[in-house]
């Protein structure tokens, strides 16, 4: 496999700007050939069946530049509805199905936690925003995380003792959205992690309060267009994989079967741009954002970060990230690997010990949402991670 220096090309600043992702085999990239075919047979079976783990999927391994594995498989589009008292999807006649490919959109759901972080660290990075300020030197009328003492780091490391949501679904119009998260208490104890969506979403005040923008514009102009991830975005998507025909008691909403738009119920309710759902993309383009971290920020002549600040994204506790959510990374996990997974099926990991991405990207609340399973995503990562040559 070439070296960075080999493959680097010279920026407009004289700078080395760091290597685009090219599609290659197995071996150029490092990972065992034997290893990967596997994983390739095991993913295929994913869609398989009348109860498929998903209704389709796609998948996506790289080391280094190298893009060694790109596949799609089973459905974007499977089902018309759900029907509850048969407990299954109901079927679109094979002419109507829409295939996966490897360009299909997916709702990312909670993957859109990382850019929101992103987008955080580079205002960290600007001295704009202080890591360890409280969220009330910003947000002054948000009155219980004022009272609280929350601070930026707490809000990014979920552990700024915040419920995991509220039903701002609920609620009649944006204004009494907004009282309802001013006035939201801890219910946790403060520096103990508890996962939850409002740590972004206050977050994602915070941002735009400071920089005068929104979050689609911040995460445009700051991630996606500089990386050339032309495919990422706030939705409306309308060529996305669908995902639940929404419906209660199940799901908090009735809203029918979804397709190229957000998921879920909160993000929707504010309109689509959220700091913890929300965004849209394919494996590609992840995988373009997944190379600038693992190149310290920078991808082709683009720099999103500095490499100091993308330790600090991916370092122990992390920012954004999660780290102690490692369920589903398999054999990856015990490497110091990173990621993050979305409701709707979506997942990425990225191990900067060996250089290596996974993205595997699926539907798999269509026809309707069910127990998380993420063994397969953790075979996933186990392959990858026995594939891997020193």
């Amino acid at each position: 496999m070439p070296s960075l220096e080999q493959t680097c090309e010279c920026g407009g600043s004289g700078e080395l700007s760091a290597p685009r992702l090219r599609s290659d085999t197995p071996e150029r990239a490092g990972l065992d050939p034997g290893e990967i075919r596997h994983l390739v047979e095991e993913f295929h079976a994913l869609a398989d069946g009348e109860h498929p783990w998903a209704a389709g999927a796609v998948v996506v391994v790289g080391r280094g530049p190298v893009i060694a594995v790109a596949e799609a498989t089973g459905w974007a589009v499977r089902y018309a509805s759900y029907d509850p008292e048969a407990d299954a999807g109901v079927e679109l006649p094979p002419e109507a199905r829409v295939p996966m490919t490897v360009d299909t959109p997916f709702d990312l759901a909670s993957l859109t936690k990382l850019f929101t972080a992103v987008a955080a660290v580079q205002q960290i990075e600007r001295g704009t925003l202080g890591i360890d300020a409280r969220v009330g030197a910003y947000l002054p009328d948000f009155r219980a995380a004022a009272a609280q003492g929350i601070t930026v780091r707490e809000l990014l490391t979920h552990t700024s003792g915040l419920r995991p949501e509220l039903p701002l679904y609920d609620c009649a119009d944006d204004e009494q959205r907004l009282e309802m998260l001013r006035s939201e208490v801890p219910i946790g104890v403060p520096g103990t992690y508890t996962y939850s969506d409002l740590n972004l979403l206050l977050l994602q005040q915070v941002l735009e309060r400071i920089t005068g923008r929104t979050l689609d514009v911040l995460v445009h102009d700051g991630i996606t267009r500089p990386l050339g991830m032309t495919a990422t975005g706030f939705g409306p998507c309308p060529g996305a994989a669908a995902t639940e025909d929404q419906r209660r008691p199940w799901a908090k909403a009735d809203r029918g079967m979804l397709r190229g738009v957000v998921h879920d119920e909160n993000a929707w309710a504010l309109g689509g741009v959220a700091g913890h759902a929300g965004l849209f993309s394919t494996a590609h383009d992840l995988a373009i954002f997944c190379r600038a971290l693992l190149t310290g920020g920078a991808y082709g002549p683009a720099r999103i970060l500095g490499p100091d600040f993308v330790e600090l994204l991916l370092t122990p506790p992390g920012l954004g990230f999660a780290l102690d959510q490692r369920w589903f990374m398999g054999e990856l996990a015990g490497r110091g690997a990173v990621g993050h997974t979305g409701f709707t099926g979506t997942s990425l990991v990225l191990d900067p010990a060996t250089d290596t991405f996974v993205i595997l990207l699926a539907n798999t609340v269509h026809p309707r949402r069910r127990p998380s399973d993420s063994r397969p995503r953790a075979a996933v990562g186990t392959r990858v991670a026995r594939a891997v040559r020193t």
